[in-house]
Order: C-alpha cells, then structure tokens, then sequence
C-alpha cells in the first residue's frame, strides 16, 4: 500500500511536469525521458519531505491568509527543486500574448520569479486534475 501510493504520486508528477514543460516556455527539465525520471523523483522527495516542513514553519501566516498562502510554498518546493537539480531550469521567457473570447492577454517579458509562480501553478492544477479524475 504504502509503495502503491507513492508510485501512483510519482506517475503523476511525472506527466504534470512532461505537460507543464510543454505549456510554459521557461520550464524544461532536459531533453532524454532519464531526465525526466530523475526530475520526477527529486520533485517528489521535494513534495513528501520539504512541503511538510515549510508548511509547517508558515502555518501561521496561513491560518491568517485564510489558506490562500499555501500557493507560496508550491513555488518555494519547485524553487528547492530547481536548486537541487541542473537538469530542471526555470528561466525567463517572452509570452506574446493571447486573445480569447473578448479578453486580451498583452505580450509581455516573464521574468524568473514569474516563471517559476506559472510554473508551479501549471504543476499543481495538472496533477489536482489528474487525482480528482483517478478518485472519480
């Protein structure tokens, strides 16, 4: 069981990162699957040891943001993990803008810190996805 958890948690952090490299231009984690592998089970470590702790050490500032401080920690998890490993970079980027349906999205310069906030929101939403859609 306790094996059958954490393999699951990594498959899906393994096609959450593949995606969000496809999706965010500053986000890229190597080019051969092995990079990929080890990108995956560094970031897993990074969720199951160090989001713990700093979850623990801001849970005051969390309890009065009401939660909505919870996203600082993913950005300093994927952070630690960019530290961690070479073969995860995070780098600026220029997005050239988006229209869609009446809303207008200007181009603009991305800078790391950016990057690194779409990166981890991208992460999350991807592999929140895929759970909700396992436990259905």
């Amino acid at each position: 069981m306790f094996i059958k958890k954490y393999l699951r948690l990594y498959l899906i952090n393994l096609l959450a990162i593949k995606l969000t490299g496809q999706l965010v231009a500053g986000f890229s984690y190597g080019s051969s699957f092995n990079s990929l592998a080890w990108v995956t089970l560094i970031f897993l470590f990074a969720e199951v040891v160090l989001k713990p702790l700093a979850n623990l050490l801001l849970l005051p500032i969390n309890l009065i943001t009401l939660g909505l401080f919870r996203w600082l920690i993913n950005v300093l998890v994927l952070y630690a993990v960019t530290k961690i490993t070479p073969l995860l970079q995070i780098t600026p980027f220029y997005f050239s803008g988006f229209e869609s349906g009446g809303f207008i999205f200007p181009a603009t310069d991305i800078s790391y810190l950016g990057a690194l906030i779409i990166s981890s929101f991208c992460l999350s939403l991807i592999s929140s996805f895929v759970i909700w859609l396992i436990k259905k």
